[in-house]
């Protein structure tokens, strides 16, 4: 994976909570479970994103700093 991926995760996370959110907000009004039971599920899309996200941009590693000086 690379950038490309992660800016599309990126786009792509708004459009997908406010579905989600509508979707559980329609549950709610047609009485199949209550909005009180279901709005961790947007907390978990949320942290299942951002993984993605971190997945598909991992960070570099520093460079290690030498070991022959002192270091000020």
């Amino acid at each position: 994976m690379n950038g490309t991926s992660t800016s599309l995760i990126q786009a792509i996370r708004g459009p997908i909570m406010l579905i989600a959110l509508g979707s559980l907000v329609a549950m709610d009004y047609f009485g199949i479970y209550g909005f009180s039971r279901t709005w961790p599920m947007l907390i978990i899309l949320f942290g299942i994103l951002k993984l993605l996200e971190r997945i598909a941009n991992p960070h570099p590693v520093p460079p290690p700093t030498p070991s022959g000086g002192n270091v000020i």
